[in-house]
């Protein structure tokens, strides 16, 4: 069993940035890929980045540029560095992890990001 705990949300203006940090416990936290997703206000969740055991990282089109997902074995975390922020990145913000060889995944209990003046 895996468990995850989201930090770093916040309220932010336009333009500025936000870490987001997830801790795991619980796992062998090298063998997960990794996933960030968020949900806005009556929206589905979104996968926004996704870094794989190998740190091979994707992007949603919505965010490529500006976030940058990454990963450190060693302290059992994930982050997403969010930078040139907008209005319409306001969501709470999930960590998930999810084994490549099995279908259980994980989700933290979110963090929630607001991008407003």
């Amino acid at each position: 069993q895996v468990q995850l705990v989201e930090s770093g949300g916040g309220l932010v203006q336009p333009g500025g940035s936000l870490r987001l940090s997830c801790a795991a416990s619980g796992g062998i936290f090298s063998s997960y890929n990794m996933n960030w997703y968020r949900q806005a206000p009556g929206k589905q969740h979104v996968l926004v980045a996704s870094i794989t055991t190998t740190k091979t990282t994707n992007y949603a089109d919505s965010v490529k540029g500006r976030f940058t997902i990454s990963r450190d074995n060693a302290k059992n975390t994930v982050y997403l560095q969010m930078n040139s922020l907008k209005p319409e990145d306001t969501a709470v913000y999930y960590c998930n992890a999810k084994h490549p060889l099995f279908e259980n995944a994980y989700w933290g209990q979110g963090t929630q990001v607001t991008v407003s003046s």
